[in-house]
């Protein structure tokens, strides 16, 4: 399985024109239980995203330390619509990425949300991190299957020689691959089949280097 980005996503999205007021994006926050807003132009095309943390500037007095805070955040606290709040340009992924793909951003960015836009920038979709939990809902027999299919056919080995069982996305392997290092290859890539959660490694290594007795002086 290599689920990408379309296949999570949420295509009924709420978004703003530049041009919303704060009142009008506070509503559409509570109204649809999001937590951000893309903001779009004329053309369907996204220019920015509107964040609850970025409304939330206005609530946050900026004190005698004026000076040390932001420009970016003195502008969001004398924000009135989505174009003086958006953080633009936005981060946006393509319905094609893959789902490690919209992690990786959302993970190392700290975003919660991101817009899914086509090949000329206009808004076709979002995707929240619940949304790419999906991919753990896979039946475990599926999982099995995928994992016996990528021993055969990447690494030209007989899936017989494993056992592979899958309880709730855990993956257990056992018991000897022919080598070391195919073993650990194939724990590698086992890892990274969509719906896995974690992988036992209960195989047993061959040694590297074999004790060969010799004769008894």
């Amino acid at each position: 399985m290599n689920a990408t980005v379309k296949d999570v996503m949420t295509t009924e999205v709420v978004a703003v024109r530049r041009g919303a007021t704060f009142k009008d994006m506070a509503a559409a926050l509570r109204r649809y239980r999001v937590s951000a807003l893309p903001v779009i132009d004329d053309e369907e095309k996204v220019i920015g995203v509107v964040s609850a943390a970025d409304m939330l500037a206005k609530e946050v007095p900026l004190g005698p330390i004026d000076g040390l805070v932001h420009h970016s955040e003195v502008r969001k606290a004398a924000g009135l619509t989505a174009g003086d709040l958006m953080t633009h340009p936005a981060v946006t992924v393509r319905p094609d990425d893959s789902i490690e793909h919209a992690a990786r951003l959302m993970y190392n960015l700290r975003i919660k949300r991101l817009p899914v836009v086509d090949a000329g920038g206009g808004l076709v979709g979002v995707i929240s991190r619940t949304d790419l939990l999906a991919v753990y809902n896979r039946p475990d027999e599926q999982i099995r299957a995928e994992i016996e299919g990528l021993i055969l056919h990447e690494f030209g080995a007989d899936p017989r020689q494993f056992a592979v069982t899958v309880q709730d996305g855990v993956v257990t392997l056992h018991p000897s691959p022919e080598t070391a290092a195919l073993g650990h290859h194939i724990v590698r890539k086992v890892r990274h089949v969509q719906g896995v959660v974690a992988v036992h490694d209960r195989l047993s290594y061959p040694d590297a280097y074999p004790i060969v007795a010799g004769p008894v002086l």
